[in-house]
């Protein structure tokens, strides 16, 4: 399999289990002060502050990441690390 049937299988097989397909944020954010681009989850963040959610509280992406932070641990200063995580929310909870 390439990336893209690996991508398309996992988010096929979560939305025929009930999960929304949401797009992925862009790598450079909107709002900087988070920098959770790294982590995969920079298009999950409103909702994981309590905004409700459009599509519900059963989500599915796939995100672009960059991580640089770590550059040390990966490399010399042209190297850094470009991957795409899958991942889903089974059911968002709200921050109390």
């Amino acid at each position: 399999m390439d990336a893209q049937e690996i991508r398309s299988a996992f988010l096929r097989h979560l939305e025929a289990s009930g999960h929304v397909a949401i797009r992925p944020a862009p790598l450079v954010p909107a709002d900087t002060s988070t920098l959770f681009t790294g982590s995969g989850m920079q298009a999950l963040l409103p909702y994981l502050l309590g905004v409700p959610h459009p599509d519900g509280v059963r989500l599915t992406d796939s995100q672009p990441c960059v991580r640089a932070q770590d550059i040390e641990d990966v490399g010399d200063n042209r190297h850094t690390t470009f991957f795409e995580m899958l991942g889903n929310m089974p059911a968002i909870r709200t921050v109390t």
